[in-house]
C-alpha cells in the first residue's frame, strides 16, 4: 500500500487535485469532509460553544467564524477538538482500505499535525495567494478569515520543505492533471 498525503495552504486546489488522482487510482480520505460531518453532529456543537464559550444557535458555523475572528486563540481551541476526530477518522479509514494500492489524504494541516511520518510521499499544492485569496471569495469566505486562517499555518517554503513534490497550480485543470498523474507514475 502506497499512502499519499497531498497538503498546502488554504484554498490552493488541493480538493480539486486529490480528487483528479483518487478518481483514477483509489479512495480518497478528506479532512475537510471529516469537519464539515463533524459541525452537523450535536455533541460536536455542544462541545465547540461551550470550549468557545457562545450558546447555540441556528447558524452555528457563523458563530464559530465571529468567535475566531475575534480571537486568535479560538482558533487554536477549535482544533484541539478537531484534529484528534479527524486523525482517529484517518485510522478507520487506512484500516479499512489496507489492502488497496493506493491510499490519498487531502489534510490541509497535514505538516503542522506532524502527521508527516503516516504517508510514503508527500505532495504540496501551490498556488499564488491572490489566486487563493479569489479562490476562497469565490466559495464564499472573506478576506480577513482568509488572511487570519493563512496567517496561522506555516508558510510554504517550511511546508515545501517536508514534502516530497510540489505542484504549482496557477493555471489550468489539464495541467494540473497532467502534473499530477506524472507524479503518480513515480509510483506504480
Amino acid at each position: 500500500m502506497i499512502k499519499i498525503g497531498l497538503t498546502g495552504s488554504i484554498a490552493s486546489g488541493k480538493t480539486t487535485a486529490s480528487k483528479i488522482i483518487s478518481r483514477k487510482k483509489g479512495p480518497l480520505f478528506s479532512a475537510d469532509e471529516v469537519v464539515k460531518k463533524l459541525y452537523i453532529k450535536d455533541s460536536f456543537k455542544k462541545l465547540v460553544s461551550k470550549k468557545l464559550n457562545f450558546h447555540l444557535s441556528t447558524n452555528f458555523k457563523k458563530k464559530v467564524k465571529t468567535k475566531i475572528l475575534q480571537k486568535n486563540k479560538n482558533l487554536k481551541k477549535l482544533e484541539k477538538i478537531i484534529h484528534p476526530l479527524v486523525r482517529k477518522k484517518m485510522f478507520i479509514f487506512l484500516k479499512k482500505h489496507k489492502n488497496r494500492k493506493f491510499l490519498f489524504f487531502e489534510i490541509p494541516l497535514l505538516i503542522e499535525s506532524k502527521l508527516t511520518k503516516h504517508f510514503d510521499a508527500l505532495i504540496f499544492i501551490k498556488a499564488k495567494k491572490s489566486l487563493r485569496l479569489k479562490r476562497y471569495k469565490l466559495k464564499g469566505g472573506n478576506t480577513r478569515l482568509f488572511l487570519l486562517l493563512n496567517k496561522q499555518q506555516f508558510k510554504d517554503t517550511k511546508k515545501m520543505n517536508f514534502c516530497d513534490h510540489i505542484v504549482v497550480n496557477n493555471k489550468s485543470l489539464s495541467i494540473l492533471k497532467k502534473k499530477l498523474y506524472n507524479i503518480i507514475k513515480l509510483y506504480e
